[in-house]
Formats: structure tokens, C-alpha cells, sequence
């Protein structure tokens, strides 16, 4: 009995010590991770940080690369996630909440989820490609802010149906019974009890997949963005009745990662002091973006009482 219980006891030691091991070799991976990614912000910043002038934001491309700014490029970027967001977030959200509230469990559902799994990791160039046959040649939308954004969204769609399928499993199921016991409908349970709950999880995965499509190049170049250009769209908003405008919905557009790209190809330094200015503002954006989700995801889950 007293070696039996030795034994135990060198069992757990030895379970404690790989469990500190695992912890340590996790530990000095991430802390790799982090400090390579800090030492490349830290490089970038330093060169591009004498070109993040107000001008910089405020002036349009240019051959002359003192006088060159990102004015188009990060306008072009908003518009573009605009409609990816306003095309991904319904379309996906409403694809989740039928798949894991309404669909039956058959083959067909099975086939569905697999299908939508795998499409969350296709090449990027992938879609470009659909997105230049569907959006620019058969419905002739043309190399518009429109066919960016549906591009970018068939890009996120997976990502934002994946991400609200996993929040809206999170719910207890006890929060739907107790939601039909008390004599609600589908409908009702899910979108006054699972969708608030869910929240959340969905505004996160929402955002993150955001995240990814404002850095996305092989998509946009491949519909056919500008690498160059000096003009604006047209406002979405006016000051005359209906106060909306829809015509830069089809106005040519450039994002950042399309300016980045068009500086680091030309062989003068002061072009790439330009993209690098153009990356710290990307980079900028998309971890205020993480950050904005981190937020939510917070504020949201303190508001949680289960």
C-alpha cells in the first residue's frame, strides 16, 4: 500500500513537472511572437514616422514623393469595409443563426457546415478570381467600390458564419428551454434570449474577420483596383433630400494595401519611407480594430448574468 501510494505521488510529481514545462515552452514561444512583432513595429515606425504629417492624411498620391499622401487610399479603405461590413455581417449572422437554430441534422446540413469550415482557409486569390467573374463581367458591376466590398465579404462570410455558430453554441441550453417552457416561439428565443447572450462572441468574430479584410491585396488587385489616383468617390452623403447618395457605390477606388504596394515597387528610398508611414497607418487601424473588439466583447460579457 505504501508504494502504491509512492508511486501516486511520483505520478503527480511528474505530471506537475511537464504541466510547468508545457507552461514555460508556451511562455517563451509567445513572448518570440510578441517581441518579433514589436521589434517590426518598432523598425517600421522609425522609418515612416517623419512622413505621418497632417498632409500625409490630407493629400492625394503623387510622382513627387514629398508631396504624396494617403488621402484616397484610407477613404477608399472606409468606403470598401463599409460595404463588407453591411453585406457579410447580415448575410452571415442570419446563415448562422438557420444553421444552428433551424436547420435539420441530416446529410445535407452536414455537407453545409464542412463546406463552410473549409472555405474559411481558401487562398484569397480565390475569391478574386469568382469576384472577377461574378461582380465585374456577369453583372457588370465593374472595377468599383462595390465589387471591393462584395469581394472582401465573400472573403469574411465564412469567418463571421463560423465565429456566431460558436457564440450562439456557448448558450447554455438551459436558456432555451427555460425560454420555450415559458411559451415562446423559435424566433422568439432566439433573438430575445441567444442573440443577446451570443452577442459578444459574434461582434468579435465580426470584427476580426474585418480586420483581415482591410489588409487583403490579391483580391483587389485582381478585380482591378487603381494603383494610382487622384480624386475622391463621390460623397455618400449630401446635404440636399434624400441626404443619402448611392453613385459612389461604382466610383474606381484604391485602398492602403494597394498604395503600399505601388510606393514599395518604385526603386526611389523616398517611396518607401511613404509605405512605411502606409503601414503603420494599417497596421494602426487594424489593431484599433482587435482593440474596439476586445472592448465589446468585455463591456458586453459584464453585462451577462447567468
Amino acid at each position: 500500500m505504501q508504494q502504491s501510494v509512492s508511486e501516486i505521488r511520483r505520478l503527480i510529481a511528474r505530471h506537475k513537472f511537464w504541466d510547468y514545462a508545457f507552461a514555460i515552452v508556451g511562455m517563451i514561444c509567445l513572448m518570440a511572437g510578441i517581441l518579433v512583432l514589436l521589434a517590426l513595429f518598432a523598425d517600421l515606425v522609425k522609418t515612416g514616422a517623419p512622413r505621418l504629417t497632417t498632409g500625409f492624411f490630407t493629400s492625394f498620391p503623387s510622382r513627387m514623393a514629398e508631396e504624396a499622401g494617403i488621402l484616397s487610399a484610407w477613404v477608399g479603405s472606409v468606403l470598401v469595409m463599409l460595404v463588407t461590413a453591411c453585406a457579410a455581417v447580415p448575410l452571415g449572422v442570419a446563415a448562422a443563426i438557420y444553421l444552428e437554430e433551424y436547420a435539420p441534422k441530416n446529410w445535407m446540413t452536414a455537407i453545409i457546415e464542412i463546406n463552410v469550415t473549409n472555405l474559411a482557409g481558401v487562398p484569397s486569390i480565390v475569391y478574386g478570381l469568382l469576384a472577377l467573374g461574378l461582380f465585374v463581367y456577369t453583372l457588370d458591376l465593374g472595377q468599383s467600390i462595390l465589387s471591393a466590398g462584395l469581394t472582401l465579404a465573400l472573403l469574411i462570410l465564412p469567418v463571421v458564419i463560423v465565429a456566431t455558430r460558436e457564440s450562439l453554441r456557448a448558450v447554455p441550453g438551459s436558456i432555451r428551454e427555460a425560454a420555450y417552457a415559458l411559451g415562446a416561439t423559435r424566433w422568439q428565443m432566439v433573438s430575445d434570449h441567444v442573440l443577446p447572450y451570443s452577442l459578444a462572441g459574434i461582434m468579435t468574430g465580426v470584427i476580426m474577420g474585418l480586420s483581415r479584410a482591410i489588409g487583403e491585396t490579391a483580391p483587389i488587385i485582381t478585380i482591378g483596383a487603381l494603383t494610382f489616383i487622384a480624386f475622391l468617390p463621390n460623397s455618400p452623403i449630401t446635404p440636399e433630400f434624400p441626404f443619402v447618395n448611392a453613385k459612389w457605390l461604382m466610383d474606381p477606388f484604391t485602398v492602403m494595401p494597394i498604395q503600399m504596394f505601388n510606393w514599395t515597387s518604385r526603386p526611389e528610398e523616398e517611396f518607401q519611407l511613404n509605405a512605411a508611414a502606409a503601414g503603420v497607418v494599417l497596421l494602426a487601424m487594424t489593431l484599433a480594430m482587435n482593440a474596439i473588439a476586445i472592448y465589446l466583447r468585455y463591456s458586453i460579457r459584464k453585462k451577462i448574468k447567468w
